[in-house]
């Protein structure tokens, strides 16, 4: 009886305690962005080429790559321009056209108008708006990394100025920076995230719809010749990372800040990839308790002996949001695992 209470105890804490990357205020509920990309019936509808356009929300990526190799770049240019909202954001499509789509996309909408000049894998403005921006040559890098942010984070605030280490795109470009210019680096604002704390940062719902999301962004960038990339996901994105690590095609699953990636164990994964742990010493989210029951709290701590994960050193890391600071022992190591040099 004692240990159930405090199980509830720990249940009720996690609740109130499990969030992303910004805040204490209460949380809000949030709708996961699901289903296909904007425009979609518009797309399914196009007869122009006189067969079918891959149905966005049945066709695998390695099918639509296929789709669009067998087109000429007239073609190709003519459906970016005809709908960007499905070209830009269809995962398969290949990276230069992508860009051009969602270009196109954020020239139209006046809240993002800032965003057109670049590179933009992935941009859709409806709801927060989601957002994958590529910072390097993704077509000729040898290596590749993707930055999975946690909670607070979407097209409008997934490169605050004010965070210049916590938010994606800030880390995308330290670790870009950091790797000497030798690896592409995605910052991929490409999910639904929770709103400060609350149910939805407790729980695994919005979790569960942006690891399928990323599990066809990995899918996508092998079917366009990329190589699998090193994962690096922060706090409530390792719950993502975690749901999605058995389906994701990369070769390093990296969490740091992580509540939990609803797993015992390194095992219990299911994934070929490398996966590495990293905790500052006064990282707020070694105060969350690492439970799940009910469906409430993410699991055993990833950074802890009996998960099984890699350590990286984060001694001189700060808070939540300093692990990609300069200078510091995370991001040494992070710039190793993303070329591929550590061991």
């Amino acid at each position: 009886m004692r240990r159930f209470k405090r199980t509830l105890v720990a249940a009720a804490l996690a609740t109130t305690v499990v969030a992303g990357t910004t805040g204490w205020a209460s949380g809000t509920a949030q709708q996961a962005m699901t289903g296909p990309p904007p425009g979609t019936s518009q797309w399914i509808a196009d007869t122009s080429l006189g067969r079918p356009l891959p149905d966005p929300d049945r066709a695998a990526p390695a099918e639509v790559a296929a789709f669009f190799r067998g087109l000429d770049e007239a073609q190709r240019h003519r459906l970016a321009r005809r709908h960007p909202g499905v070209v830009g954001n269809l995962d398969g499509v290949p990276v230069a056209l992508r860009y051009e789509a969602n270009a196109l996309a954020a020239a139209r909408d006046a809240r993002y108008g800032h965003l057109a000049g670049r590179r933009l894998l992935a941009f859709d403005p409806r709801g927060r708006g989601l957002v994958a921006e590529v910072f390097g040559d993704l077509e000729r890098s040898r290596h590749v990394a993707v930055v999975v942010p946690g909670s607070d984070i979407d097209a409008g605030s997934y490169d605050r100025a004010r965070s210049p280490y916590g938010t994606p795109a800030g880390m995308a470009r330290q670790l870009r920076a950091a790797t000497r210019g030798r690896t592409a680096v995605i910052a991929w604002a490409g999910y639904t995230t929770p709103v400060g704390v609350g149910p939805d940062a407790a729980t695994g719902g919005l979790a569960e719809a942006g690891a399928e999301r990323l599990a066809s962004l990995t899918g996508g960038l092998v079917a366009t010749g990329a190589p699998a990339p090193s994962l690096f996901c922060h706090s409530y994105g390792s719950v993502v990372c975690g749901l999605a690590a058995a389906d994701v095609k990369a070769k390093d699953l990296v969490v740091f800040g992580s509540p939990g990636m609803r797993a015992a164990n390194v095992a219990e994964l299911g994934t070929n990839a490398r996966v590495w742990a990293a905790k500052a010493p006064d990282d707020w989210i070694s105060r969350v308790p690492h439970v799940a029951f009910l469906g409430l709290g993410h699991g055993e701590d990833p950074a802890s002996d009996a998960f099984g994960a890699r350590r990286v050193p984060a001694e001189g890391a700060r808070g939540h949001d300093g692990y990609f600071a300069p200078g510091t022992d995370s991001l040494r190591a992070f710039a190793a695992i993303a070329r591929g040099e550590a061991a």
